[in-house]
């Protein structure tokens, strides 16, 4: 196959009604006439489609026993399946999953490994639905196939009432059959980038010869949106570069978005792009109704000779057999009764009835079960025979399938640390590096920062294709546990989200992945961060430069905004540790939290080590999420800080007592989330505000969210500045003289009741 040019799967016409939109002739469509609006006109019903004949070695063997017309039986079927769903209760998204119904049969039916009868098969292949909106795809696809949970009750409930409907309106990872939550476009590209990688480092940790214990291929859904998505060209970039041969994209190829024709904002030819970013590309013309051609195209997939992921570009018509076949318009908005009543008479069937699967077409599916009970039984016979003949490294295969971490990971987080200030992003090192280095779980990256995060351990490999040679750094591995993923950030997460999602059971993951970046550039990853939360995935995100004290980096690298955003991200945990000691007790709450990610906020700047101190830092208290870093008797006030200004409190504390007479009890406050948790007499203890000792926060960052445990903050009002590092907290006042001041004014305002309790004081 040429790399810069696309190889055409040559089709010819089987007598199925065939419809495909106008295009210029290099998009393979035939010609044809556009309205003012530039929707696609479809072919009138049943005309005839100018059509070539396929090569003779690239005939699919055989479709089994089905004839023709049973495929188009099938086909018609699903269409009105999802036509009748749409119009049930007058919402949906019908075009794009009846366009794709040939994709679904040619996946599901001839070529996808899977096992309805026990989705969560370790070995079974992985399906991504990137354009989640056409989700009755699946859907019907899971129904139709024999997954138990997808009951014909279950799939009626499509935008219905029902709370406990397993169709929401995106696919969502808990159901069966689901791998990943998908939603914002662009996402699950990047999702089964991931899924990819997972499923390679695990072959190549654990497959010996004559035993691919691993050997998931994992299939990826997009449309013309989705290719447009930035997460997704970065991701598509990096498969490429990984070279990730189990991996396949289809791209449902109908040129529609929601504002009408692609070309009105996106001209690129798509193939020269893909063949540029290193994958193999296949086209197929009538990707609406040629089931065969599909077949074979994807049958490519397993080519055991092919060294590239492969993107099969699949023309397809949204809407196709609907009055508003190739337009807008079918995208989002039911069809109306009418016009599937059209739809129906079109195919010949009988407009009154609804929600009709034919006995044929029931048979069409009827081996799915079987056919993957064999799956499941031979992988099984397969781990057997490997147990025996490599007994150690199935017993840890075994541990890694059932999510299970290996339980000394604990005993390599040092006991102590060095006493002199330090930057709590090389505390990350100290505490991190020991652990993965000799715990398998983990895969670590970052986004071209190596350097600064200080996550790179000893001797480490990384993941890359073996036949890479890279003009400096060493040569990788798919046995590789450190990703370095180049400037992608947006990807490097959502990449990670299919890292998470790959394997998980009761007791954890396969693989638990860390990114790490400057916290700032998380702004460019939080709708994966975002989607990694929605699914609970144990995601472990290690951010630097945390603050202010960046310095001279300037405030384009301070994020004085960015901690609120991710304190009220639902299921995940923001910990901003406070010194060396802090910082091991993040990482160990981070790995021991199965219930979604963690992000670790980190300094650029050396820090004071306060652990080693009189009533010092605790990484216990850090589990609890705040504790008292220094009690005093009959308290003024209580002085709250967190992270790299947690010193802050402790030097403010002190000279109140000196200056003002002032007694200032002081709390570390690494992750709110956690404390929100606590028992309430555990709050009470921590903050006293129950016995009127007011609350000031130290900290850096726009104060919102800190009103619910403080009544005073010394915060940012406005956006960093670029500074030296040990300048810039004196140009902003936090400074221990005048840090110390404004507590002292505040507390007179306090005692004359010029504050009203209950209101939150900027000082």
């Amino acid at each position: 196959m040429s790399p810069t040019s696309p190889e055409t799967l040559e089709i010819k016409n089987r007598g199925i009604p065939a419809m495909l939109p106008s295009n210029n002739a290099s998009n393979g469509y035939v010609d044809g006439d556009t309205n003012a609006n530039n929707d696609i006109q479809p072919a009138p019903y049943g005309k005839a489609i100018a059509t070539r004949l396929m090569e003779p070695n690239e005939k699919a063997s055989t479709l089994g026993s089905f004839s023709n017309e049973d495929i188009s039986l099938v086909l018609q079927t699903f269409r009105l399946l999802i036509a009748d769903l749409c119009q049930q209760f007058n919402m949906g998204h019908p075009g794009g999953a009846i366009g794709m119904a040939a994709i679904g049969v040619a996946l599901w039916k001839y070529v996808m490994r899977y096992a309805p009868h026990d989705p969560t098969w370790f070995n079974r292949d992985r399906f991504v639905l990137s354009n989640g909106h056409t989700c009755l795809f699946q859907y019907c696809n899971l129904y139709l196939n024999g997954y138990k949970a997808m009951t014909w009750e279950q799939l009626k409930s499509y935008h219905s009432e029902r709370p406990d409907s397993l169709c929401p309106g995106h696919p969502e990872i808990e159901h069966e059959g689901i791998e990943l939550t998908t939603g914002p476009l662009g996402q699950g590209i990047a999702n089964a980038v991931g899924l990819a990688i997972a499923a390679k480092h695990l072959g190549a940790t654990y497959n010996k010869p004559g035993f691919d214990v691993v050997s998931s291929h994992i299939w990826c859904m997009v449309g013309d949106a989705c290719l447009q998505e930035g997460v997704g060209c970065e991701a598509f970039s990096y498969a490429g570069h990984l070279r990730l041969n189990n991996l396949t994209c289809i791209y449902d190829n109908n040129q529609i978005t929601c504002d009408g024709s692609v070309d009105m904002t996106n001209t690129e030819d798509v193939n020269a792009k893909m063949a540029a970013c290193g994958w193999d590309v296949v086209d197929v013309e009538d990707g609406a109704n040629d089931v065969e051609a599909i077949v074979v195209a994807l049958s490519k997939a397993k080519d055991p000779n092919r060294e590239k992921p492969l993107f099969v570009n699949v023309r397809t018509i949204i809407g196709v057999g609907s009055v508003v076949a190739g337009k807008a318009v079918a995208h989002g908005v039911p069809f109306g009764s009418k016009d599937v009543a059209e739809m129906k008479k079109a195919y010949g069937w009988d407009p009154e009835q609804h929600f009709t699967i034919p006995d044929r077409v029931k048979q069409f599916y009827a081996e799915s079960p079987t056919r993957a009970e064999r799956y499941v039984n031979e992988w099984k016979n397969l781990l057997e025979t490997y147990s025996k003949a490599h007994p150690q490294l199935a017993s840890e295969f075994r541990d890694r399938v059932a999510g299970k971490i290996s339980p000394d990971w604990e005993d390599y987080i040092p006991s102590s640390f060095p006493e002199g200030p330090t930057p709590t992003r090389k505390s990350n090192g100290l505490v991190f590096n020991p652990i993965i280095e000799h715990i398998q779980t983990f895969m670590v990256g970052t986004a071209d920062l190596t350097p600064s995060v200080n996550l790179s351990y000893n001797n480490y490999l990384p993941f890359n294709p073996p036949s890479l040679q890279p003009t400096s750094g060493p040569v990788g591995s798919y046995k590789g546990r450190y990703l370095h993923y180049g400037i992608r950030e947006h990807a490097m997460c959502a990449i990670s989200n299919g890292l998470a999602a790959f394997n998980q059971t009761s007791e954890g993951q396969s693989i638990i992945p860390v990114t790490s970046s400057f916290f700032m550039f998380y702004i460019y990853c939080a709708a994966a961060v975002r989607m990694g939360a929605l699914q609970h995935l144990q995601v472990i995100h290690v951010a630097t430069h945390d603050s202010i004290g960046a310095g001279e980096d300037g405030p384009t690298h301070q994020p004085v905004e960015l901690a609120a955003l991710y304190r009220a991200m639902p299921n995940l945990l923001y910990i901003r540790p406070g010194d060396s000691e802090e910082v091991a007790g993040a990482w160990k709450v981070a790995i021991e939290y199965k219930k979604g990610p963690s992000i670790i906020s980190t300094s650029r700047h050396a820090v004071p080590q306060l652990w080693n101190s009189a009533g010092g830092t605790s990484r216990q208290g850090v589990k609890m999420g705040a504790y008292v870093l220094k009690e005093v008797e009959n308290a003024d006030v209580t002085i709250i800080a967190s992270g790299a200004e947690l010193s802050f409190a402790s030097n403010a504390a002190e000279y109140l007592l000196d200056k003002y007479r002032i007694r200032a009890r002081t709390v570390s406050f690494p992750c709110q989330r956690i404390f929100e948790n606590q028992e309430r007499d555990y709050r009470r203890a921590v903050l006293r505000r129950h016995e009127g000792i007011p609350a000031v926060v130290i900290e850096p960052y726009t104060p919102n969210g800190w009103e619910r445990y403080a009544d005073a903050s010394i915060s940012m009002r406005t956006f960093g500045h670029s500074l030296p590092g040990k300048y810039i907290y004196q140009h902003f006042g936090f400074t221990t003289e005048r840090m110390a001041g404004r507590i002292s004014d505040f507390l007179g305002r306090w005692k004359t009741g010029d504050v009203d309790r209950g209101e939150f004081v900027d000082l």
